[in-house]
């Protein structure tokens, strides 16, 4: 029997990522400036943050957030980066937004979503890694589900931003329509599964970007959600014909 090849990974948002040996050393203050909901359930919101000494990013990098409590008390997670990194200036400064779910008992995004409002500061830290980064050069599918959509969001809108300049295809998996996020983003790059009415992601959402359906040179593909997503997704692909070293991965949970 043939072993399945199962690509390399890495761990991601929300909360979860490995810390980049690369990582930017140093904190740097955020001021919060834009809070808005991301999905009809009210389970996710974006944060913009201003962030003055802020020398741009790769869609698809992270950053890690701090916070201190009176008492000295200081909790920090990783979060990807959903905005552009048109919204930066490269000479230093610009804003840049996250995007979180509102975890259960989360020390971070609990605070973030009940407590956190526009004019309060956060520390920030980063961009870190470079491996789930696109460059926005050459083709790219990218499947994402739940909050796994957020890296591949700014993939999205740094393509929109920059004219299109190469074929894109996002495919977002969410449970309901309630819990989509960024519902009023996408267009006709995007297909949207809903597996509460549809069922998994399957071989037959993927079968038009395969095989004769892929552009000139292939795609390069990115993967973001969950353990259990990340392995499906990347099986699929896999038996698709995509090869195995031009597949990307970050998974939570």
């Amino acid at each position: 029997m043939t072993e399945t090849f199962v690509p390399p990974t890495r761990f991601a948002v929300p909360g979860r990522i490995e810390v980049s040996e690369r990582a930017a050393a140093r904190w740097q203050r955020a001021v919060v400036v834009d809070v808005r909901r991301e999905n009809a359930a009210g389970t996710v919101s974006s944060f913009r943050l201003k962030v003055p000494h802020w020398h741009g990013h790769l869609p698809g990098q992270h950053l890690m957030l701090r916070l201190t409590a009176q008492d000295g008390y200081v909790a920090q997670r990783h979060y990807s980066i959903a905005s552009p990194p048109e919204d930066a200036d490269p000479d230093g400064g610009g804003e840049i937004e996250l995007t979180l779910d509102h975890v259960p008992g989360g020390e971070v995004s609990g605070h973030l979503h009940t407590v956190a409002r526009v004019g309060d500061v956060v520390e920030v830290r980063g961009p870190l890694s470079g491996f789930f980064a696109w460059p926005g050069d050459r083709p790219a599918l990218l499947l994402g589900a739940g909050s796994g959509v957020v890296p591949l969001m700014s993939m999205l809108r740094h393509w929109r931003r920059a004219g299109r300049p190469v074929p894109l295809r996002l495919l977002v998996s969410a449970r309901t329509p309630e819990d989509l996020i960024y519902p009023d983003e996408y267009g006709d790059e995007t297909t949207v599964v809903l597996t509460r009415t549809e069922g998994r992601l399957s071989a037959e959402h993927l079968a038009p970007l395969l095989g004769a359906g892929q552009p000139p040179g292939g795609w390069e593909a990115y993967i973001c959600g969950s353990n259990g997503f990340a392995e499906h997704a990347s099986r699929l692909l896999v038996a698709g014909g995509q090869p195995v070293d031009r597949i990307r991965i970050e998974r939570f949970g």
